[in-house]
């Protein structure tokens, strides 16, 4: 694999260097390629990284018809958070040491590949056009929610209590050093962020923020009591896509370790309209425990609730209040999902009265 050298942009991704990226991964057998042709896809859905579609034509012999192949983004803010919150480091080793033990429908990576401690990195991986994706803004149906919650919790069951697993020990954990980090930022993020996205909230909203901008770490340290699995941490409608019977999971940039009501918030938080989230929240919690007592896993309701309107004050204000104030979003897109996701994700911090829980 070491012979194979990561792509600085995507000129270099030609048909020579995908096909000794392939036969280096040993994953999947591939004969000659005499072209290929790029597409990139999915444009203003992701903010990290940029994702292709080479469809591939071969001189001699077979091989996939078409793979995706995923680099960093091209915006200097965007990579530069990449590296800082090891998001690029923590796909390359999912796919390395914890993808085949995950019950999961994950795409399956052809070759991956990083320069430690740096924005290059590849990954060339199957391509699962065939299958549909849903809009966050737009958001999930009813259906398209249980099945997500589904695999949720299959995700969250078969790394239940292995959390110091060496395969994802090295994951980051929701009070990592990097967290405690990211608490102290906060205070100016939330300045930064209120100008650009601040009249997506409601008063109560902007109070939970101001609250939440010097309480962060205190609330993510009382968020962590509860038992740690493996979380996707960005586990949202844009990271799915959908065929008649499951749900594949994709971008695992921010995979790490903590409670499993952090993903669940996240999902249901940020992926459904603030009215819909409020008319079907209770039920698809039940879903979710029943769905992992099917797993193996027993996760009493009262104790799970607590974890839950935690999860909603730290994870996706967070992930909202990151992206609005320091991301170069790119688009238009790019800054409608920062806004929904703003209003979205306080309305549900609020709802669920996370904040009380410290009076």
């Amino acid at each position: 694999m070491a012979s194979v050298a990561i792509p600085s942009d995507v000129t270099e991704v030609t048909s020579t260097w995908l096909e000794a990226a392939i036969k280096a991964g040993g994953k999947a057998e591939i004969g000659a390629i005499g072209s290929i042709k790029l597409v990139q896809i999915g444009e203003g859905i992701g903010v990290m990284g940029e994702i292709y579609r080479a469809e591939i034509d071969y001189a001699s012999g077979t091989g996939p018809a078409s793979v995706v192949v995923k680099l960093p983004s091209r915006a200097d803010a965007n990579r530069e958070q990449g590296i800082s919150l090891g998001m690029y480091e923590a796909e390359v080793n999912f796919y390395a040491k914890c993808a085949d033990r995950t019950v999961a429908f994950v795409p399956k990576a052809y070759f991956a590949d990083i320069q430690s401690g740096t924005a290059n990195f590849v990954i060339v991986m199957e391509d699962m056009g065939d299958l549909s994706m849903v809009s966050q803004i737009e958001g999930m149906s009813d259906a398209q929610t249980i099945a997500a919650i589904d695999s949720l919790a299959a995700i969250h069951a078969s790394w239940w209590g292995k959390a110091d697993d060496p395969a994802i020990a090295w994951a980051p954990s929701t009070v990592h050093e990097r967290i405690q980090t990211f608490a102290q930022m906060w205070p100016a993020l939330w300045q930064m962020f209120q100008p650009n996205f601040g009249n997506m909230l409601s008063e109560e909203g902007l109070a939970l923020g101001e609250w939440i901008s010097t309480n962060y770490w205190r609330a993510c340290e009382e968020f962590s009591t509860a038992p740690w699995t493996m979380l996707h941490l960005d586990y949202r409608v844009d990271n799915l896509m959908f065929d008649e019977d499951r749900v594949a999971v994709i971008d695992w940039q921010s995979l790490g370790r903590g409670p499993a009501a952090y993903d669940l918030a996240y999902l249901l938080g940020g992926s459904v309209s603030v009215e819909v989230r409020r008319k079907n929240e209770d039920r698809w919690i039940k879903y979710y425990l029943e769905a992992l007592r099917k797993g193996g896993v027993v996760y009493a309701a009262e104790s799970f609730m607590r974890d839950y309107r935690l999860a909603n004050v730290i994870g996706g204000t967070s992930t909202a209040v990151l992206t609005g104030a320091t991301f170069d979003l790119g688009n238009e897109r790019g800054k409608q999902l920062i806004a929904s996701m703003a209003e979205r994700h306080f309305a549900a911090a609020v709802d669920s009265m996370g904040r009380e829980l410290f009076d």
